[in-house]
């Protein structure tokens, strides 16, 4: 292979970047790196949390640059699959203030996880793998 894929970081189309804004950064905590324009009514947004890097990107600026958007839905079936460490400590945090669409619960091949929504109907799994 002539080249190196080195970092992989989703870009959400969101309805309203303000929103999802606020429930990464306040929910799940991730710091804020950036956000477009810098002052609200944002187009965009970059959090990280550790090495975990999620662009939100308004709908509207994304049908824009990525015109096959143009009929997609927001959310649909991608799925964010995060490794944490304290899975246990971090499903009893989010319990009341996420919706969880997969209980905790280990699974067969020996990763503890949930799963639950993010405003827009993304799938975000928290899992801890255990020796």
């Amino acid at each position: 292979m002539s080249y190196t894929i080195s970092k992989l970081t989703p870009n959400l189309v969101v309805a309203d970047v303000e929103r999802s804004l606020a429930f990464y950064r306040d929910v799940l905590g991730f710091e804020v790196q950036v956000t477009v324009p810098e002052a609200s009514p944002f187009v965009f947004a970059a959090v990280t949390c550790g090495n975990v890097e999620v662009f939100l990107n308004a709908r509207d600026a994304a049908v824009a640059e990525y015109p096959a958007f143009t009929d997609r839905p927001v959310g649909g079936t991608l799925t964010l699959f995060m490794e944490v460490t304290g899975v246990e400590a971090a499903h009893e945090a989010l319990r009341t203030k996420v919706q969880i669409v997969m209980p905790l619960e280990k699974k067969w091949y020996g990763s503890t996880e949930f799963a639950f929504l993010d405003p827009d109907g993304y799938i975000i799994t928290f899992a801890e793998r255990m020796p």
